[in-house]
């Protein structure tokens, strides 16, 4: 059980990411933060920061790492429900969006981190995409019965459409992004077709050499 120091510390240390991600915006980057601002929003002292975060880049490498992690998870219980019925793209679809909806802040900070001028922020945001590809290829994996490179090549296709498309219904309205959810939906239904014939061809081909 944590102490109330510890308890202190890690609100502090909360107060810190959250102050960043409330002043992130389409006008603004986290290359623009300034450290004294960031600790001025979570209400401590600049001098504070440093117990927490070794530097502003720190603070916003845990940033990315919370936000992927808050992610996955969300799409692992999505997962979960659909297990109990529904459809397993629409409703990882609507979750996805949902998330973005609620923290457009921190989706805008994977986007311009993963083509940023930091190396480790690039490193960073990749190596969260591939732990979302890999989770998605384990799902397909155990549920189409294929091969890992069939699953992990159509988990990387289906994560790169819906990143673009999170991009996009960052910066449109309700409808627009219902019509969104929409198109979505179909490609990736569109790429879950396309694999699975895909298997079933290769496995065709081996079959009739075999004879």
């Amino acid at each position: 059980m944590m102490g109330v120091r510890a308890q202190q510390k890690e609100n502090t240390r909360r107060s810190l990411v959250e102050a960043a991600f409330s002043q992130l915006s389409a006008e603004r980057s986290f290359a623009s933060l300034s450290l004294r601002e960031v600790a001025r929003e979570a209400g401590i002292a600049p001098t504070s920061f440093y117990r927490h975060f070794r530097d502003v880049d720190d603070l916003g490498l845990t940033m990315v790492a919370e936000r992927g992690l808050m992610l996955r998870q969300l799409m692992r219980q999505a997962r979960q429900r659909i297990a109990k019925g529904g459809s397993v793209i629409r409703t990882s679809v609507s979750t996805f969006m949902e998330f973005i909806g609620n923290n457009p802040n921190a989706f805008r900070l994977l986007l311009r981190e993963r083509a940023g001028t930091s190396a480790a922020f690039r490193a960073a945001v990749a190596r969260e995409i591939q732990h979302f590809i890999a989770a998605l290829a384990d799902y397909l994996e155990l549920e189409n019965h294929m091969p890992r490179a069939f699953t992990e090549a159509q988990a990387e296709a289906m994560v790169t459409i819906v990143f673009s498309a999170g991009a996009e219904a960052l910066d449109i309205g309700a409808e627009q992004r219902r019509q969104l959810e929409e198109r979505l939906v179909l490609q990736l239904r569109m790429i879950a077709k396309g694999a699975y014939y895909w298997y079933r061809r290769e496995q065709e081909k081996i079959a009739h050499h075999s004879e």
